[in-house]
């Protein structure tokens, strides 16, 4: 069967390597000319590295990752640890280490074992169409491809989505802004084991180790949507909104080189909705569940959504209609509720209620690791590479 893809990010790739395998012609197409992907690093939870495990790159991704032992929160203003617990009881649970990875390494890392030549940048899609035998794509260029199938991993404005909706959909904005990027370790900004996160007045400076001896770091600042940002100077508004925040903050923003590393991203979603299927044409990852960051759930999602699109063309052998409409039915539901926690956590964490807010800064006081371990398993414990086993209690193992 021949498969087109559309997108050469992490859920086009993935997807491109699962088809492939399984010994299906698939050819992915990608508007960009260059790979630069958008962000500098993600969060592999265990749900999302079992998948890059399903398809073979187990040894490779754990080379990428950093390595996570303990997770705190400081108070922004003071540096006060308000609480500080280990993030094993998520691998003891799931049978899997979490791995926080640079972007551009797991991005070079999949398109390299899809294999390059058959990744075709450059190409920007105009139209879709369909008959009951073969789909086709037009590009901007004038040429076009034709296959059986056709998978729209075009992201958060996918023009695939159009074609399957019949509609535009609506953008919604998070409320804030998101600065990231890698800087050198820095202990004195966090533990180089650590997930390490400062917070205060709805807002939030985090790090987190990845390989290289580096710490991917964001910060989250509220604000209205569109403003000006003067990228001459690209530091200055994180000066400015975390001004008199303790040294950790500061010593990380000192640490930012803004040519080698820094993003500046508005934070937006979109309404979860059901359909991601119009007969032989599917969405998958953004294309199908654009979500904030604020679980870090948005890669692994799409790494599911490449997990079971593998799985409904092994396993069934009713057509390419049959297997896609299997495939919206096991993951729809599941992405649009990983959307829906992510906007919740979001508005609890900015404050965009402050009275919420508050109340998460105080329980925070009294963690003891336990709730913030139950809500990160929580988004884990129902993913399809559990296989309906939700996760194992290691007190429950067979020795």
């Amino acid at each position: 069967m021949r498969f087109i893809i559309i997108g050469a990010g992490i859920g086009g790739t993935s997807a491109g390597i699962a088809l492939a395998r399984l010994g299906h012609e698939v050819e992915i197409y990608d508007q960009i000319r260059e790979n630069k992907p958008v962000g500098a690093a993600l969060s592999l939870w265990p749900n999302g590295v079992k998948v890059l495990n399903w398809l073979g790159l187990r040894e490779e991704v754990a080379a990428l990752g950093g390595i996570v032992e303990t997770m705190s929160y400081e108070d922004g203003h003071s540096g006060e640890t308000l609480c500080r617990f280990s993030l094993s009881p998520v691998t003891d649970l799931s049978g899997q280490r979490p791995y926080p990875v640079a972007r551009a390494d797991l991005q070079a890392l999949l398109m390299e074992s899809f294999g390059r030549d058959r990744i075709h940048l450059g190409m920007r899609v105009v139209a879709v169409a369909q008959d009951d035998d073969t789909v086709t794509v037009t590009f901007e260029n004038g040429e076009t491809a034709t296959g059986d199938v056709l998978i729209g991993a075009d992201g958060a404005r996918s023009l695939t989505r159009e074609h399957v909706l019949g509609e535009k959909t609506e953008r919604i904005y998070s409320g804030y802004t998101n600065f990231n990027g890698l800087v050198p370790i820095d202990t004195r900004v966090g533990p180089a084991d650590q997930w390490t996160t400062y917070v205060a007045d709805g807002k939030r400076a985090s790090v987190m180790p990845v390989a290289g001896d580096r710490f991917y770091f964001f910060f989250d600042v509220p604000q209205p949507a569109g403003l000006p940002y003067d990228r001459a100077e690209p530091v200055a508004p994180l000066r400015a909104a975390f001004d008199g925040w303790a040294d950790g903050v500061r010593h990380l923003i000192d640490a930012i080189d803004p040519a080698a590393s820094l993003n500046r991203v508005e934070i937006w979603d979109i309404d979860p909705f059901h359909t991601w299927v119009r007969g032989r044409v599917a969405l998958l990852g953004d294309s199908a569940h654009n979500t904030a960051p604020d679980i870090g759930q948005g890669a692994c999602s799409a790494l599911e959504d490449s997990f079971v699109l593998g799985l409904v063309f092994a396993l069934n052998d009713l057509g390419p209609r049959d297997a896609l409409a299997r495939y919206q039915h096991i993951r729809a539901e599941r992405a649009g509720d990983l959307v829906l926690r992510a906007r919740k956590r979001g508005w609890e964490t900015h404050g965009f209620d402050p009275e919420v807010t508050d109340q998460w800064y105080a329980g925070l006081r009294t963690e003891t690791g336990e709730n913030v371990i139950r809500g990160i398993v929580g988004n884990i414990e129902d993913s399809p590479v559990n296989l309906g086993g939700g996760l194992l209690d290691p007190g429950l193992r067979t020795r």
